[in-house]
């Protein structure tokens, strides 16, 4: 029997590029029925404030078949897009793709080519990415060596939200991570099963520009480092031995000055700064783990949809 693969696809304000890029991935998409693979599009419009919902609503009825439509009632993000498209996908196997090319769509028989060889998490590694700034490559780098030395598993360096898997993870997805606060990618390398990677050179944008501020970028860091390491509350630990060690350093030197103290209040501002501002971040690392406890406890939904189109049965969670 012919095969199905769910391609999903997050938009938001894509209205330049988005007609290119179903264009374009639909021309991949149709060879790989020579494999024995048909394909749906899950195009998941994620509040957009252009025309994106009512171009992705037109390519539903156009090619009712092929094109499937979610439209959420506001931008809940990139993150609640793509879990939207897990809740809803039918097929046997399913590839996540950013709408803006840089993802490309000539992978998809190397995704289907590893489904077939029996794996089941198909990672893609970005090797290049040409648009990237100096900035954000040091800053990207930095992040995958932070969070691989203090978490308890290894997150692919590079890996980016263009990654495949089959339907038996997507059920253990579903059902088993439903943080409000999340991390998608680091939950697909996390659930086991056999993986494979796949390098891929990242294109230039269709059009627009990317959607992540400076700022969008540090939460999703800290998000990230919270949902897989508890490193950063011990934090306190180790404050607290590196002061009493800065405290015996400062005790010897008393004993052993002529004048028995130091003339010190030069020192003691120092200290005292040095103690408040360990304080401080403690502080504030506590509170950022007891905001994520407090989003899990309210237990609102992850996504809310205004409209769907051309789905069989409603059988996704919220």
């Amino acid at each position: 029997m012919m095969k199905l693969l769910s391609i999903v696809v997050s938009a938001y304000n894509e209205e330049a590029g988005i007609n290119e890029f179903y264009r374009v991935t639909r021309e991949y998409a149709k060879y790989l029925r020579d494999k024995n693979w048909d394909y749906e599009f899950i195009f998941v419009n994620d509040g957009s404030k252009d025309a994106t919902g009512e171009i992705l609503l037109e390519l539903s009825e156009k090619d009712p078949e092929h094109v499937k439509f979610i439209s959420f009632s506001r931008n809940f993000g990139h993150e609640a897009a793509m879990i939207a498209g897990l809740d809803y996908a039918e097929g046997d196997g399913m590839v996540f793709m950013d709408a803006d090319l840089q993802h490309p769509p000539e992978n998809l028989e190397k995704i289907i080519d590893a489904f077939d060889s029996g794996f089941k998490v198909v990672s893609m590694v970005r090797t290049r990415n040409e648009t990237a700034g100096i900035i954000k490559k040091i800053t990207s780098g930095g992040f995958y060596w932070f969070i691989n030395k203090v978490s308890d598993i290894y997150l692919e360096p590079n890996a980016s939200d263009f990654f495949a898997i089959t339907r038996s993870v997507q059920d253990i997805l579903k059902k088993n991570y439903r943080e409000k606060v999340r991390f998608l990618r680091g939950y697909v390398q996390n659930v086991g099963f056999r993986k494979t990677t796949i390098e891929y050179e990242a294109a230039p944008r269709v059009a627009g520009s990317s959607h992540y501020s400076i700022k969008k970028l540090f939460t999703f860091a800290m998000n990230t480092i919270m949902c897989f390491s508890n490193v950063p509350l011990k934090l306190g630990i180790f404050a607290g031995f590196f002061s009493g060690f800065l405290g015996m350093v400062l005790l010897i030197y008393t004993l052993c000055t002529h004048d028995g103290a130091p003339s010190g209040y030069a020192t003691i501002v120092v200290l005292l700064c040095f103690m408040f501002a360990v304080l401080f971040i403690v502080i504030g690392i506590i509170g950022e783990y007891i905001a994520v406890l407090f989003e899990e406890l309210k237990d609102r939904p992850l996504y809310i949809i205004e409209d769907m189109k051309n789905f069989d049965k409603e059988n996704g969670l919220s």
